[in-house]
């Protein structure tokens, strides 16, 4: 088995690389997903969270009402560490379960978009970076998710710098290229992990706890 960082700045195109290397084969497992699942309706996850800042948090559906949330939070370091504290754990939890489902000779590609600002490169056997030069981002992220400029420059200075990504990459996937391009290399790199994974001993267990 194979345990690979995936990662990139926002608007670099992760996720249509995590959607290619499905294609190819991966096993994904996606932190943002799952960190949404476990705080589902019902879940043990978001009664904990509902017990730590109240039923305020939860919108009429009983669902988590996220921007309620993140305004708590993110304005406040030690809430945000006590939200952390509830769902990390979930998070790697779930991650360990899905990879050791996964072939012994499987390719394990956790999407995690903080994994250089949360220092975990060293987790994965390899860490992939997704790159785009800044102004490719900002240019996706008005075009194609609808954001101001002002706001697409404020994601974008709040992660780790594009030389901070590019010193933890093993692999460097340039996304400032037509789609066709992109999906050859994905390919070429596809080709490099299947052969790696096959030199990998299987982990047993202990995944990372990948999460934003």
């Amino acid at each position: 088995m194979l345990k690979v960082g995936l990662t990139g700045g926002i608007g670099a195109g992760k996720s249509e690389v995590s959607r290619l290397l499905v294609e190819c084969g991966a096993v994904l497992i996606d932190a943002d997903r799952i960190a949404r699942e476990v705080v589902a309706p019902g879940t043990p996850g978001l009664a904990a969270v509902v017990d730590a800042f109240g039923p305020e948090v939860l919108a009429a559906d009983g669902s988590l009402d996220r921007p309620k949330l993140g305004s708590i939070v993110f304005a406040d370091p030690e809430k945000l560490a006590v939200l952390n504290s509830i769902v990390h754990p979930l998070v790697g939890a779930r991650s360990r379960e899905l990879e050791e489902a996964a072939a012994e000779d499987a390719v394990v590609v956790h999407d995690v978009p903080l994994l250089t600002e949360n220092g975990l490169a060293p987790l994965y056997d390899l860490v992939i970076v997704v790159d785009a030069a800044p102004e490719t981002q900002l240019d996706r992220l008005v075009r194609l998710r609808g954001m101001t400029a002002e706001d697409a420059r404020a994601r974008m200075a709040a992660q780790a710098t594009r030389e901070k990504r590019l010193k933890i990459a093993d692999i460097v996937i340039d996304n400032d290229v037509p789609l066709e391009r992109l999906r050859q290399r994905v390919k070429d790199v596809w080709a490099e992990l299947v052969q790696r994974a096959a030199h990998t001993p299987h982990p047993g267990h202990g995944a990372a706890e990948p999460q934003e």
